[in-house]
Parts: structure tokens; sequence; C-alpha cells
């Protein structure tokens, strides 16, 4: 028997007030443990589709159901992390982290235990008393990541979280997501404008156009794992970059858009 989407999105469109159409008729089936991620060039609406699976904007038309329930309905099972940390400079890591379990009322014991889990995750366990001014860029994006993960999500989206880093840091960020992914096992969508950064991560790689967007081609990436530096250079990797690339290259926006 067919496992069932985790999430799944048909005709789905969204269009903000009167302007123009920014997502046209979007179909699309994730089934569980997938990690999607969505490439295109600028307005071809990958941060919008975020928003939308999160419930934090409406669908103009179309159905988007996760776990066959709305979005809004849902919403406890996801985690979003994005392109900011978007951290609270006065508070320490410890109470970023604890943040979102606090606004739920969980217990303090039950925060304090969910959050050296989580920190140790990512490998910050002993920077709980550390304010966000004392942290580079990466440990920044680590700890809004393990926030996200405090809440034991079922679907994590991430919104180029990794983009304003430098390309070593980025490398190895993305290894260690792909770690903590392999032991918790959720549902990833993931935007990156990095070819390179989308082969590496995915199981499936959606280019969208855009103007308005829609999806333009889908990539499925069969790169064996656990995946780690040494996969960058072997020539599956290599091909699939290229290839991929090619893709990106053939998007070209609608008629009468620039």
């Amino acid at each position: 028997m067919a496992t069932s989407p985790i999430v799944e999105l048909l005709d789905v469109t969204k269009r903000f007030g009167d302007g123009p159409v920014v997502i046209d008729r979007l179909n699309l089936a994730v089934p569980p443990g997938e990690f999607v991620t969505l490439l295109g060039p600028s307005g071809c609406g990958k941060s919008t589709l975020l928003r939308l699976i999160a419930g934090l904007s409406p669908a103009t038309a179309g159905t988007l159901r996760i776990e066959g329930r709305t979005p809004e309905a849902a919403g406890a099972g996801l985690g979003f992390v994005f392109q900011e940390a978007t951290l609270l400079p006065w508070l320490t890591v410890a109470h970023n982290v604890e943040l979102p379990l606090r606004l739920r009322g969980v217990p303090a014991a039950e925060r304090a235990a969910t959050r050296r889990q989580v920190l140790g995750l990512v490998g910050l366990g002993d920077r709980g008393g550390a304010y966000p001014r004392q942290l580079s860029g990466g440990q920044k994006m680590r700890v809004s990541i393990a926030r996200a993960l405090a809440l034991a999500p079922k679907i994590m989206l991430l919104d180029e979280p990794f983009g304003a880093l430098d390309e070593m840091t980025r490398e190895r960020l993305n290894e260690e997501l792909l770690a903590i992914r392999r032991e918790q096992g959720w549902t990833a969508f993931f935007v990156t404008h990095s070819v390179a950064e989308a082969v590496f991560l995915s199981d499936r790689i959606v280019v969208l156009a855009p103007h308005p967007g829609r999806i333009h081609a889908v990539v499925s990436v069969d790169l064996p794992g656990p995946r780690t530096a040494a996969t960058r250079l072997t020539p599956s990797y290599l091909d699939l970059v290229t290839r991929t690339s090619q893709v990106l290259r053939g998007v070209a926006p609608a008629s009468g858009h620039a």
C-alpha cells in the first residue's frame, strides 16, 4: 500500500490582494521523511510556499493538506527556520530555545530537558548561558534550528537558513542538518538559491519558474547516505549538480515579464 503524503498541494494558487498571481496551480505530494528543496530564481514563490504550508498565509485557491488537515490545524507539528536567526537579544541561548515551549505552557523541568537535548544536537550544549551578541553567524543559526527542533516537529520548514554564511560554515551545517534529520526523521522543505546545496541535502529538488510561480521540473537525487564532505567529490554528486544547473538555466519568466 502506498504511503499517504504528509503534505499535499492540489492546484494551490496564491495572490496577494488585487496583485499578480504569485503561485499558480501548484501540485505536489510529499511522503513522510522526504527532504524537498525548492530551487529557483527570485519571484518564483519559494518563501511564499513555505508560508502557505506553515499556515502563516492562506492559499487563494486550491487545497493544501498536512496529514489530511489544514495547515492551521496542523501548526503544532511544524518547525520554521527563517533566513535570519531572529533571536531575542536580551535572552540567553537557553531562554531563546525554551521560548516556544514556555509560550505553550510546558513545565520548567520539561523545558530544560528539551533545551539540553536540542542544544546538544546542534553542538551548542555548553553555550546555553551565552547571549546572541556573543555568537558567530553559524552559531546563531544553530540556535534557531534548535529552537525549531524543541517543538518536536514532524515537518521542518527552512527558508534559506544558511544563505548569509561563508561556504565552509554552510557546508558543515548542511552535514549537521542531515545528521539531525537521520536521527529524528522529520520531513523537510528547504529553500535555497544554491544548486550544490540543494543536491547535497535533497531527496527531490522542485525547480520553480517565476511570474507566476509554478513547477518547472522535479529532479530526483539518488545519492547514497550518510552524505558527508566526501560526497561532494563523487562523480554522481558532481553530475547531479551539472544536470540540475542545466535545468535551472532552462527556467524562463512567463511571457510579458522580465
